[in-house]
This record gives structure tokens, sequence and C-alpha cells, in this order.
């Protein structure tokens, strides 16, 4: 007895239970015990799949039923809004499911009614009117501003409307329109045409933020409203309900902490003090009764098939059916000796020649044998037992993509099997080659196919006798078995083990000589093969073996077959109450427990006529979770009904023991794996010695941990304890385990529960599939789910979000993953059971294919690390100063070479203006060529002299006078593509005294995205006239032009194609060094637009500075490939030339998109040095080029002539990117050393840039966790969380860079993170502002440490970096200090207390699926989104959920809150190549994106 329960309180607390339904006697209640614990010949594999249509009923449970609607009807009460996924409507149109989807409600002005699809809608129809979409604006904005009323605004779908007053939607509509101007958001580049708004300061598109017209308030309102969004968007509304999911108070908070790896910590659920223990005495191993001794009994098998054979010829043996359920052939035991006896001579002695035979005793052998054909596998298993060779059944492989094929090869390898045996029709069914012969199965070995039909055999000579030895421990057979990961091993059964088993069945079962036996189970394996194949010879039993096709075409068969034949029949007592009536006893139905390793464990003894009915146990599942027996008194929702598996087998000794850790014996009231001993098992996993150790040699060791003796034991994988009366209670199997934060939950357990949530309308045929997979620290549940073909989107989400809250409440576990999948889907046993490690595989690799998906991170990921809580700076300058010091921390700055020191004896040095240099090389070297532009196919179209560059710029300057009116310090815009009018027009402001403005020109295919950022910076920058070409101007005054903007008012457009020859009659010279040269107008990546003052003395010493440092003479070529419009790449285009006389090669990156190898071939065909490209160039080459490197090669391309490779960028250095184009072109001569990055900011266009003179480039690798605290530490490459950051390019002369911390102002020690403030000659003057703001310009441009150096003027360039002292050496010979970027601090993510970089989360995810082409990720109120780009099928789309949420939550540990799914080019891309995620955002929430899916993570 079990000591806290006595029998007598056991038996009324059963009564009482069981009132309720006493009406049918015996029927079982609850997902009855396990699914091994199946009836000695009962239909197992039938039963799992006997339901055609609507639930499966291996699980059926009306009590069950009951107990998941009561806990449905709890969650009722509690209303809770869940925004339900957006689906395209294309997506998925493959799928039958597709006829009746409802309508997609993308479009704002339709009905709402999908924001109210709920989570908690429990009542089976939703009957609520849906609102119309006024009602939904106003709900809107009520919840996306005042929270208080925003969880119950949206749960109620019940159209009654919050009385808020008037007043206050007023006030809120002011929020949102004054938000929607100020908004820091969409970069202009794809900017939507909406009404202007006459309050804003300009007239620019709205969403943008001119960078020093509202800064200061553009960050702050991101957060608080939906900043920019029109209120009705379906979008946010749907986040609202997000975030008012999650506001809802989760389980008790974790107080406990451990330290995982460094300063990351991970919660750990502290013991609940309630959690039920075990309290019983240890166990005592349980005995079976001894094993009979028979006076008549075979000294091995085989010898008792020579008795019959010889005896009892007449006698059947075998009987199969058709597919109708007829008779189809009878097997005698003569026939079956004779055909046995001719395989085994024919094995022997016909397969190969005398001296060297094919097979020798103790080979393996495959037999392929199909269900439907018994006979043939009985005479082939007989056939190799008198051959003395180990038969390896195994499943009939049908296509090349069965389910586990490789691991059937993996079975095929362990166990050495080179010789397959089947019959003529099977060979005939299997997949074939194109030339007939068999196909190779993926992972299998090499097999020779022998047909074992009776005309293919050989009758034995006369004097051939089979060698029939005494049963030993020699192995007769090998079963497989498939592990919990798929794996598929061998069991080796001895041929003792073989016949003491049969000895033990018959004694258990009471089989007696000549009595008919129905078999509905495989004969390949388990108890069918045990019962039906082995036993019933032993006892000359005759077996009727009923086929699964025979069952499922006709499940009435067997039974049939039992009242036709009078035989004994054992089965389940689910269907006792059908067949009661019938005539079944009661006291006949015998349960029994067996597992591959050990077979059979335990039996119910057939009872005599009148016997009491056997015990239940009604068990609390909370209990089970944790490994305790308790009987459920509180709950009845959450209790379990289990039946005994009768006694432990004749003959063996059985042990519960703690399923992981050491063997250590269980309590009595303790849930355990059953261990036995016995003569029966198996001896070992053929060909794996090392996985054999653990099952079939244990020795359990009591509490002290001494061993209890020294006979091993063999683990069964089956969970359940010992109750009342030795009788034995499976509650599981150790394969459908799921151990989640320290609970056990069994996967059949809460396959019942999913199936009792109505699944009439959702799942197909009841095929569930229940698994857990390894997510942050612990194991997660994901269930899966077929999906009928006629399931509606609304009923499947209604029935996932059912499931979700039924397992919440009656296994206490969180479901991390739900998905359903198009019917017929999911990989299938041989049997038609779902595979299931194969469907986690699929899961895994993104193979599945959803049609629907909810993912619930949120709610069951508990462990997540605190969140970092930022400590007030209490320490002051002085002491952090001392501290670094004594902690040995430099202070992190660095500088490049002095340019004042440096010797500089060209004449160019004497010219304090640009114009002036252009002047004096016209006069003194006029014919020098200066620049050179290129077209598609390499050909010169354009040169430039000194003195034709001179001539061209004073033309424009002459018709700038002339016709624009200009005034000196003017601005005009010069609108040009790439070339040398650019160039031209520029030095001709400059020579009239006016400022120049460069812009892209708008690109004529996608005016309505690229005109309004011209009209933009024309606009703001009170642009007096625009210089441009014939075809720009055409373009600015047609009539696609005017639906984008107003061309009315565009100021004085000068075309400059073709001008008089005109020469001004002075040339400008500024008075001081210190006025504008030109404006640098650029769009962020956070979708600002910023310009920047550059003054002639800033130009000057930049163009000193590169000149410095690239080494440029006139007698040197570069050649250069970007666009020319702002930053470095314009400086590098217009100016550098000019101011060192070197020749430059210009490439419009444009020609690139007709001629691919352009840059390449130039710089072999000129033989450059020294060359410059942006990240979109290196980009395209690479992937454009990366397969025709041998054809290059071919065509004479020779890149070793190239010393120095720049990028040029303002952003961290992509190093991969860069890594893989060296490492492509490396066959065609490209230095690995030529490759390196510059790095620029808007404040200073150029900080770096890797010259001639200082050291490589240096990489180091840092860690991730570390960087989110502001911290740097360096770790060994391939170091989990590691992240590589290249140095970006040697520091420029003359600037000095320090990092500072951006709240407190003060300097950094070298192992922080921080702003990089930059000092140099070369800053910009100040943002371009129209009002004037002083302060802001000065918190930029004119900064000083709050300690340490605070004389010094800093420009703050935005970007977070840290220096390092690097072991190299830099041209004076000091240790050279490299500086790294990390990125942008406008762009990092703050989430959890923590600092993110978004391109980090976007490297992991865009590893995480072979189908994501480009990935971005930006915040919305703290959730974080992600959004893919899909390049695969849209299939795939859903795919992608679990695998995004799974890498972020790995390698980040954040939870994703919304996924959303795009096509390709979705995500906008600035020219430069940087992504522009803000105003994706906004695209976002304005829902313009289209999106394939939208899942929003629970």
């Amino acid at each position: 007895r079990i000591c806290d329960i006595t029998q007598k309180g056991y038996e009324k607390k059963r009564a009482k239970l069981l009132a309720p339904i006493q009406l049918t006697p015996g029927l079982s209640s609850e997902p009855t015990s396990s699914p091994n614990a199946v009836p000695v010949a009962a239909p197992r594999q039938h039963r799992a799949h006997r339901s055609g249509g609507t639930r499966d009923d291996r699980y059926r449970s009306d009590i069950h039923t009951e107990a998941v609607q009561a806990a449905l009807a709890r969650h009722k009460e509690e209303k809770m809004a869940l925004p339900m996924p957006t689906k395209r409507r294309s997506a998925f149109a493959q799928s039958s499911a597709e006829n009746c989807t409802p309508p997609d409600t993308s479009s704002a002005s339709e009905d709402e009614g999908s924001l109210r699809r709920r989570q908690a809608a429990i009542s089976a129809m939703l009957a609520q009117n849906l609102q119309s979409p006024e009602y939904w604006i106003n709900r809107s904005v009520q919840s996306s501003s005042t929270s208080s009323s925003a969880s119950s605004t949206l749960s109620h779908g019940d159209g009654k409307t919050q009385n808020h007053s008037q007043g206050q939607t007023s006030i809120l509509a002011d929020v949102l329109a004054h938000t929607r101007i100020e908004s820091s958001s969409v970069p202009p580049d794809v900017t939507s045409t909406v009404p202007q708004d006459r309050n804003s300061r300009a007239d620019l598109p709205p969403n943008i933020t001119v960078r020093g017209m509202s800064r200061g308030q553009s960050r702050s309102s991101m957060m608080d409203t939906a900043a920019g969004v029109p209120a009705h968007s379906r979008v946010s509304t749907k986040i609202q309900q997000l975030l008012n999911t999650l506001k809802r108070p989760k389980r008790p908070p974790l107080s406990e902490f451990f330290l995982d790896d460094f300063e990351e910590i991970v919660e750990v659920p502290q013991p609940d003090p309630n959690t039920p223990r075990p309290e019983g005495r240890q166990m005592i191993p349980v005995k079976g009764e001894p094993l009979g001794v028979v006076s008549n009994w075979p000294p091995a098998l085989q010898a008792a098939l020579a008795r019959w054979g010889a005896t009892q010829a007449k006698s059947p043996a075998l009987t199969a059916l058709d597919i109708t359920g007829k008779p189809l052939y009878t097997l005698t035991y003569g026939k079956l000796w004779s055909r046995s006896l001719k395989l085994a001579y024919t094995l022997l002695n016909k397969l190969g020649t005398k001296n060297e035979p094919v097979l020798k005793p103790g080979d393996r052998v495959a037999l392929v044998y199909p269900n439907s054909d018994p006979g043939m596998f009985w005479v082939a298993f007989y056939g190799c037992l008198l051959a003395e060779v180990i038969p390896v059944p195994i499943e009939v492989p049908l296509s090349l993509k069965d389910a586990g094929s490789q691991q059937i090869g993996f079975l095929l390898g362990s166990c050495g099997v080179g010789l397959a045996l089947t019959s003529e029709v099977c060979l005939k069914g299997l997949p074939k080659t194109q030339n007939g012969e068999i196909m190779q199965f993926k992972g299998w070995p090499r097999l020779k196919w022998v047909v074992t039909d009776t005309k293919y055999l050989t009758k034995p000579s006369k004097d051939w006798q089979p060698h029939i030895p005494t049963a030993n421990t020699d192995t007769a057979y090998i079963e497989y078995k498939a592990s919990k990961e798929g794996t598929v091993m061998g069991v080796a059964v001895s041929k003792i083990s073989m016949l003491t088993h049969c000895q033990a069945l018959t004694q258990a079962c009471n089989y007696c000589e000549g009595e008919t036996l129905v078999n509905v189970l495989d004969f390949k394996k388990d108890s069918g093969l045990w019962h039906g194949v082995l036993t019933s010879v032993m006892n000359r039993i005759h077996t009727i073996s009923v086929s699964y096709s025979v069952m499922k075409a006709c499940p009435l068969s067997w039974v049939q077959r039992v009242h036709v034949h009078k035989g004994s029949v054992s089965s389940c007592d689910a269907f006792l109450n059908v067949f009661q009536s019938h005539g079944l006893k009661p006291e006949m139905i015998c349960p029994c427990a067996s597992s591959p390793e050990a077979m059979t464990v335990a039996i119910r003894r057939p009872g005599a006529q009148g016997t009491p009915l056997p015990a239940r146990a009604i068990l609390s599942m909370a209990g089970l979770s944790h490994g305790v027996i308790r009987v459920n008194t509180e709950d009845k929702n959450s209790a379990l009904t289990v039946q005994d598996v009768g006694h432990v087998m004749p003959g063996g000794l059985m042990c519960i023991v703690k399923p992981d850790g050491p063997p250590m014996l269980c309590k009595t009231d303790e849930i355990g794996e059953i261990v036995l001993n016995s003569r029966v098992g198996g001896t070992m996993y053929y060909g794996l010695p090392g996985v054999t150790k653990n099952t079939f040699e244990v020795i359990p060791i009591n509490s002290g941990g001494t061993p209890i003796g020294d006979v091993p034991f063999t683990r069964t994988g089956l969970l359940g304890f010992v109750g009342p009366g030795s009788l034995v209670f499976v509650v599981g199997k150790i394969e459908g385990l799921l151990s989640v934060s320290g609970r056990r939950h069994n996967a059949d357990d809460l396959v019942a529960t999913a199936l009792a949530v109505e699944p009439v309308k959702t799942v197909y045929r009841g095929r569930i599939a229940v698994f857990s997979v390894t997510v942050f620290y612990d194991e997660r549940v994901v269930i899966v789910a077929e999906q009928r073909p006629d399931a509606n989107e609304e009923d499947s989400f209604q029935w996932m979000s059912r499931v979700l809250q039924a397992i919440d409440s009656i296994h206490q576990v969180g479901l991390y993953c739900l998905a359903l999948v198009p019917a017929n889907t999911l990989p299938k046993t041989h049997l038609g059971g779902i595979h299931i490690s194969e469907t986690k595989q699929h899961f895994l690799e993104g193979s599945l294919h959803p049609c629907n998906i909810l993912m619930c991170p949120h709610t069951c990921v508990t462990n997540l690390p605190k969140p970092r809580q930022k400590q007030p700076v209490g320490v002051g300058p002085a002491s952090i100063m001392v501290g670094n010091l004594v902690a040995g921390k430099r202070i992190a700055q660095a500088s490049g070479r002095d340019l004042g020191l440096i010797d500089d004896q060209e004449q160019s040095r004497k010219h304090q203006f640009l114009s002036e240099a252009l002047q004096w090389r016209a006069q003194t070297d006029p014919d020098h060529v200066l620049y050179m532009l290129l077209n598609a196919k390499g050909v010169a179209v354009s040169t430039a002299t000194c003195s034709q560059l001179h001539k061209r710029a004073e033309k424009i300057t002459a018709a700038l006078l002339e016709r624009g009116g200009i005034n000196t310090g003017d601005n005009v815009v010069l609108l040009y593509p790439p070339g040398i009018d650019l160039i031209a027009s520029f030095y001709g402001c400059l020579y009239a005294g006016c400022i120049p403005v460069t812009v892209r020109p708008p690109h004529p295919q996608n005016l309505a995205a690229t005109l309004p950022t011209v009209r933009m910076i024309i606009d703001v920058s009170k642009a007096a006239c625009i210089l441009t070409t014939q075809t720009l101007m055409k373009i600015l005054r047609s009539k696609e032009a005017a639906g984008c903007v107003n061309v009315k008012t565009w100021p004085n457009i000068i075309d400059t194609d073709d001008l008089p020859r005109k020469r001004p009659s002075n040339i400008y010279k500024p008075p001081t060094a210190e006025m504008l040269a030109y404006l640098d107008f650029s769009v962020s990546t956070t979708g600002m637009l910023t310009g920047v003052k550059i003054s002639h003395s800033a130009v000057n010493a930049l163009c000193r500075s590169i000149k410095l440092q690239c080494e440029l003479y006139s007698s040197r070529q570069i050649a250069i490939c970007m666009d020319p419009y702002c930053g470095l790449g314009f400086v590098l285009w217009c100016m550098s030339s000019v101011y060192s006389g070197h020749q430059s090669i210009l490439i419009p990156p444009m020609e690139l998109e007709t001629s691919l190898p352009l840059w390449l071939s130039t710089l072999s065909q000129y033989k450059i040095r020294d060359t410059f490209c942006s990240y979109s160039v290196m980009e395209l080459c690479t992937k454009g080029l990366g397969t025709q490197t041998e054809a290059l090669k071919a065509r004479g391309v020779n890149l070793s002539c190239v010393r120095s490779c720049v990028v040029i960028a303002e952003e961290r250095p992509r190093l991969a990117l860069t890594q893989s184009f060296s490492r492509l072109f490396k066959d065609l001569g490209l230095s690995p050393r030529a490759v390196s990055t510059a790095f620029g900011a808007r404040v200073n266009l150029a900080i770096c840039l890797q010259g001639t003179a200082g050291p490589d480039p240096s990489t180091v690798y840092v860690d991730m966790k570390s960087l989110r605290h502001d911290r740097v530490r360096l770790v060994e490459r391939g170091a989990p969380q590691s992240l590589p950051l290249m140095e970006s390019g040697t520091i420029l002369p003359g600037v000095r860079v320090i990092i500072v911390n951006p709240e407190t102002r003060g300097p950094l020690g070298d192992s922080h993170l921080g702003e990089i403030w930059v000092n140099s000659p070369h800053n910009a003057s100040g943002y371009y502002t129209i009002c004037g703001e002083e302060s802001l310009q000065a918190d930029h441009f004119n900064t000083r440490l709050s300690f340490g150096d605070t004389e010094t003027l800093w420009a703050r360039t935005g970007y977070l970096g840290f220096v390092r002292r690097t072991e190299l050496l830099d041209a004076s010979g000091d240790r050279h200090d490299a500086l790294f970027v990390v990125g942008s601090l406008d762009e990092t993510l703050e989430l959890r207390g923590l600092r993110y970089h978004p391109i980090d989360i976007e490297t992991s995810v865009s590893r995480a699926h072979r189908s994501i082409a480009e990935s971005a990720v930006f915040t919305w109120t703290n959730l974080l989104v992600v959004v893919v780009e899909l390049s695969g099928s849209e299939q795939e789309a859903l795919d992608l959920v679990p695998l995004v949420t799974n890498v972020v939550l790995k390698e980040h540990h954040l939870i994703v809150g919304v996924v959303v799914i795009v096509d390709p080019g979705v995500i906008p891309i600035n020219s430069r190549g940087e992504k522009q995620r803000m105003h994706l955002r906004d695209s976002f929430l304005a829902d313009q994106l289209d999106p394939i899916y939208v899942a929003y993570n629970m």
C-alpha cells in the first residue's frame, strides 16, 4: 500500500468520484494511462488512428472534456483582447483552406472587426456586432494615450462606448496632430504625399524633422503616443492590444538569481515552499512470481517449430486477411517449417560460391516486408533463425522522403547490414532509378536485395540439416527502436531471452496449445512480434493476422474474426461499454506495459469470472508535474485517471528510479523510471556500446548512494509507480516527457487537453504533435496541429487562443508556440501517426510551413535577466579620474599626426581658398587632366584639364551673375547627375561668391518618392536659384512632378548645358577663411535631414589632411566609384583633385547597374593604386560578380596594383562584407591588406581614413553582453557572444578624438563605450538653421568636457565607439591608437535598461533562415519589432516567426514583440546603403508595408 492512502480510503474516494458516471461501470475517465499501457494484442496502432473524422479517440474522455470546458469558462470571465495576426490575402493561396478565408480587413476603411478577435472569446460564436470605423478611431485614440482605460476599452466588443469627455478627446486630437509634425521619423527619400501642414516652420512633408529646427521635441515625442501615426491605423491599435495583454499580471515575480558566465543575470525560479515533495519510505524492489518449470519445454524456438512441423503439419499456423477482411491464405505448421528450411539452405549455400559464401552465421540481414504479407515475414524470420543469421525487421521504404528514413540508415549501418530480404511484390514497389536499379536511400549503406518467394528457393540436399543449438546468449534478432531525438537504434535480443520471454508470456497469459489468437498489431516488432509470431509458434497457436490497412478499411474485421474463431481477445476498456452488450467480459481485458529494451514489463493476468474490477488511481496533475503521487482532491479539472497494468512479469525484479541523474531508488509516493531485471529483456543496442551501458547495465542505488546489489537492471523508458498490492501503474514515457522550469509534463496529456478544446472545426483528424525545444536555458513547449482544409482563420485563431488557456489552467504551463499546418503535411510514421522528432526537426529548420502561428514568449519565458537599473552618478569627476588612473585605465583618446609640423612644399599650400588653387593650376599647368568620367562601357565620355575646368566654371559664374540676379552669400542648389558638370558648377558658385548646395537629382521613374526630398532641401536651404541640366529642368517642370510638389514655386532654374562664352568681370575672393564655402545636406538613418556649414578653412584643412594621409600628388591617379552628393564622397569627387593635383577617374555607381565589372576592370586597366567606393558598390560587386571571378581573370582583370581600397561610410565597418569582398577577389590578385574603411559624421566629414603610412587596420572581438552595459571587454575569436569589430581607419592628421560619457559629458577610460567627440581644423562650423537655434548648435559643435581638459572645444559626432591602444607602431614609432565605431547613438535601442545596436540583432536574425534576405529592427512603445524580407516562397513566411523569436531570445536575451514578414526590397535603404529604420517604423505603423504576415507575440 502507498503510505499516504489506505485501501479503504481509496475505495471510498473512488466511489465518490465515480458516482456521477456509474451508469457506465469500468469506463475510463481521463486520458488513460500511457500509450504503452496497451492490451496484449490490442489494436494499439489502430486505436491511435481510428477516428475517421472529427477527433482522436485515443485521448477521448468526457470528464477531461468537461474539465477543459470548465477551465475555459473561468477564463471567459477575465475578458482579454489579443490581436489576431494579419495575413496578406495572397499568402498561402495554395492551401485549400483559402477558399473560405474571410476577406482581409487591411484597409482602414473596411470594418475593423478583426481587432476584436480576442483570445478569451471562449463562447463558440462571436455574436457581438462589428462597430463602425469611427467607433474604432475614437477608441484607438483613447487607448493609445490613456493607458488606464486602454485595457477595458479594447477588450469588450460589446458596443458600449466609453463616456470620455468631449474636451479630452479634442485635446488628444491636438496632441496627435502636434506629434505628427514633430515626430522624427520618415526620411524624406520615400515621403508620402500628405497635405502640407502650414503650422510647421518650413513647408516640408510631414514626419520629417529638419536637424536644427525641432530636434529637442522630435526625440521626446516618439515614445509617448502613436507619434506620427494616423489614429485609425490598424497596426498601432493591435500593438496597443498587445501591450494591454502584456500588462496583465504575470506569474509571481521570481527573486533568486544566479550569475551566468559574467555580469549577465538569468533568473532561477526559487523553489516554491508549497511544492509537493515525496514523503514515503524508500521503495523495495518488487518481484514477479517465479517462472514455472515446464517438462516438455523445447531447448530453442526453432526446435518448437521443427517439432510442430513434423508432428502437426496440417495444423494451421497463420491466417492472413485481405483488404475486405476475408481470409486470404492460411499457412500450416508443415508449410512454415518446409519453407523456412528452404530459405535457410538458400541463404547459407546458394548466394555466393562454395568457398566464398555471402552470408555466414551471425551476419545481420534486413527484413523488408509490407504489413499486408505476414506469411512471407514469418518464413523469412524463421528461415534466418534456422540459418543462424540475425534478422533486423524494418519498415518498407516507400519514397526517398520517408520520415525517419535516414535514421533507419543509421540503424542498418550500426548493425552492419549488407543484405536485405524482401518479397517480389515488395521489390517491384520500391522506388527505382531510371535504369531500374533500386534507389540509394539517404543515409543507407549499400544493400544487396534478395527475393524470398518460394519459387526462388532451393530445396535442401538430403544430407543438409539445420544446426539448432540449445538457446544461449548469442543474438537471435534485432528489434528497432526510435529515441526521443529520432535516432533509431537496434535492440539485440539473445536466443535465451527470446525463449524465456515466450515462456513468461505463456505463463502470464495462460496460453494453451491449439488456441486461436487474433493479432492486430505490427508483427515486425513489439507485442505483435512477441505474441503473434514467437509465443504463438511456441504453443502451436493459430494466429489470425489483421493488418493495419484492413483495420482502416473495416474496423470491425478483427472483432468478427474473434467471433468466427471463438478465440481469446485482449483489448482496452475504452470500448468495453460498446462490446459488453455483445458478451465481452470485463475481466478479460489485460493491459500491459512494454518497451523495446525490457520487452514486456508487466501485464494484467486474465481474471476469473466475477473477480472485482481492477484498481484505478485518480492523480493530481500538479503533483505529477513535480514527480509526486497525490490523489486529486481539490480540483477535478486537473486530474488524471490511470489504470494498473497488472503485476511484474514472471521471473522479473522491478525498481523505480529517478529518471535523471544517478539511478537512485524512488520513494513509494514518487514517480520514476521503471527499471527491470529479468532474463527476458534485450541485451544491448547493437554496435553502440556507449549508450548500451547507460541503459542495460544500471545498478540502482539507495538514498545513501550505495548500490542495492550487483545485478544489472535495464531502463524501460516508462514512467510509473508501484501501487497497492504490487500493481504497476504507468503514467507516461521518458520520450514524451517535457521538463519545463523543473516540472515534468507528459506530451500525451497535453495532446488530450488540446483535443478536448472543441477541435472539430479546426483540427484535422485529431492530428496534434507536442514536443519541447530548448530556448534560453529552458525547455519550451510547442504544439503543432494539422488544420482542416475548411477551417477559417477566425475559428483557428479562436481554437489556438483557447488551447493556450486550457493548458495554462490544467497543466499550469505556458505554451511557447502553437502552429497549425495544412492537413496531411506533417511527417508520418509508417502507420500514419505523426513522426514527432521529424516534426521538431522541421520546426527548428524552418520547413514546417505553418498556415497559422501563435507565439507566446512573453508569458512563458520567465527567466530573463533582471532589467539593468542605471546607477545615478554620485561620484565626483576628480574621483572618477583618479579611479581610472589607479585601475591602470588610460583616458580613451587618440589623435592623428600633427598637421602643423608636416612640411608641405606644394605651391597649393599658399592658397587659402580652393577657387584660388584652381586658378593657379589653370595658369601653371593648364593641360594637366584633373578629371575623367567613364560610362558603362569604360569609355571616357568627358575629361577636364585644369584650364577647361577653370573656363567652364567662369561661364557658369557669368550665367549666375547675369541670369540669376545672385547676391554674394546666396545659396545655390546644384542638381546634377554624377559628373564633371557638377564639379564645374561647384567652382562656378565659388567664383561668384555663392554658397553651393549639392542635391541628388530626383529619380525619373520614382518621382513621388524622390522629388519631395529635393523640394525640401531647396526650401530649407532658401536657395536663390537652381543650376541643372536641360533634361532635369524638364523633369522639374513636368506634369508628373506637379503631381508630387508645387512646381510653380521653384526658384529661378538655370540650365548650364549650352552657355555662351563669357567671362565674369571679377572672381570673388572671400574676406576671411572662416566664411562658408558650401552646405552639405544629408538624410541620416533616423530620418533626420541635416545640413551642415563647411567653411573655407575647413575645406582647406580637410583636403590637406587627405593629401597627406593618402600621399596624393599630381602624378597620381585615383578611381572614385560612389555618389558625390554629401560627406567625404563629395570632397573626394569635387575638391581633393583641385587641391592635390592628382587625376580622379570618376565612375558613377549607376553605371554599374548595366555593367557590373566596370569598376574592377577600370582599376586593372589604369593600374590604379588607390580607389574609393561605397558599401552599396562593394555589395553589388560581391553579390553580382562573386561567381564570375574566373571569367574576369580570363578577360585579364588583375587587381594586384591596388594598394588601398577605401569604403567611405558614416557607420560601423561592415566586416563581413569587406572580408567576403577581399576573399572573393583574392584570385584576381587583390591584396587582403588593401580593403579598409573610412569614418565621418555630420559634424566632421572625415575623422578616419586608412592611408598609406599607418599600420593595417586591426580587428578585435568584444563581448556583446558587456557592450550592452557600455563596457568593452575583449575576448578571443570564436568566443560565445563575441562580436568582431574592425578599426575604422587611421585617424587623419590634425584630428583628435576622445570617448565621452554622453550623459555626464566626462571623459571615459578605454574599457568603456562612449560617444566619440572630435576636435579638428576641418570640423563643420555648425548646423545650417533657419531660425539660428544657437543652443542646439553649441550643444553639438562647441562642447566642453565636464571635467579633465575643460578648455578644448569638441564636436559631438553622435556615434558610440571606443579607443584601444594596439601593439602596432604608427609612422612616428609610437604605439598606434585604434578607433572602433560601434554605432549611431540615435539608432540604439534602450531595452530592459541595456543598450542594443540594431545591426547586431539584425545580423542574428539574418542568420536564422536561408530565406531571410534582409531584416531591420526598431522599437515601438518598448516592444521590439523585427521586419524580415522573405526571399523564398510565401509558404515559408510563418516558418520565420519562431526562428526569429528564438535567435533574438538566445543571442540577445530579448523577447520580440512583433514579427513582420515583407517582400524583398521593402526595407528602405538610402544612397549610402544604410537602412532607414525610423522610416520603416512609420510605414509599419501607418499600415503602408503590405506585409505578407504580421505576428504579434504574446
